[in-house]
């Protein structure tokens, strides 16, 4: 298994854990973007979002609300955001889905 997240789920490489459960492990970025920013991965290796097929349609949605449960967990009740980056154009850099969870600060937009 070469892939860091997977080694970083299955605690061959330290992080810091926000959230774990037997389909998704969260950990703090260590190169964080905002004061709080949460990477959150299934535990299943897909490659990226377009890899995803109907039958994961229940993680995604896990994936989701586990974000929406850590926004509230650290208190980010006057909003968040939530970002999938898939593909080399989409700004994916780790081959594996993840959802970033970005907040403690006023987000702008358009994103970039």
């Amino acid at each position: 298994m070469s892939c860091i997240f997977c080694k970083i789920a299955a605690g061959e490489i330290p992080s810091t854990a926000v959230h774990e459960d037997a389909r998704i492990y969260a950990f703090a970025d260590v190169n964080p973007r905002a004061p709080v920013h949460i990477l959150i991965v299934p535990r299943e290796h897909i490659g990226s979002l377009s890899e995803a097929g109907a039958h994961h349609g229940d993680l995604l949605g896990h994936l989701l609300w586990t974000a929406a449960e850590i926004a509230r967990e650290k208190g980010l009740g006057k909003g968040y955001r939530v970002v999938i980056n898939s593909g080399p154009d989409g700004g994916q850099t780790v081959d594996h889905l993840h959802l970033h969870l970005f907040g403690g600060r006023q987000m702008t937009w358009p994103p970039g």
